[in-house]
């Protein structure tokens, strides 16, 4: 005699689609989870970059304030560039700090008598974007107009 309800198979095989899709989703969520931790070692990995190009640059600021008026032309293989104004009043001084082989620090300081001013202090791209005309670009014109 056949009594009501859900049978043994049925239930099975909802147990086993219940289980399948847990472990799909689990996998899906590893996944998302190892993506952003990849992303956050990067980023982690460029602000301590960013910080050590902060402190070399600041070293190197330190050390120019300590020479004035005869600047370096280097400091631990920095280039530094100086300019001078105003008939030698003042001077502005450029250096370029690495941070990667993408990014580096650039610092613009204004070098006086007793004081300076920092004109920049920001990180840039190291490498010149070129662009590329072999690709094409919409220009904005209407595609179906003639």
């Amino acid at each position: 005699m056949s009594k009501g309800g859900i049978g043994v198979g049925t239930a099975s095989i909802v147990l086993v689609f219940a289980v399948l899709c847990l472990t799909i989703f689990s996998l899906i969520s590893l996944s998302a989870a190892t993506g952003d931790m990849a992303l956050v070692d990067a980023e982690v990995n460029l602000v301590c970059a960013y910080y050590n190009a902060d402190t070399l640059a600041e070293m190197v600021l330190d050390s120019l304030l300590q020479v004035t008026p005869f600047f370096a032309e280097s400091y631990h293989e920095i280039a530094i560039q100086v300019f001078w104004y105003n008939g030698g009043s003042y001077a502005i001084v450029e250096y370029v700090c690495p941070i990667s082989e993408r990014k580096e620090l650039s610092v613009n300081v204004k070098i006086g008598e007793g004081y300076y001013d920092i004109l920049c202090w920001k990180m840039q791209d190291a490498v010149v974007w070129v662009f590329d005309p072999s690709i094409p670009i919409w220009q904005g014109e209407p595609f179906w107009l003639p």
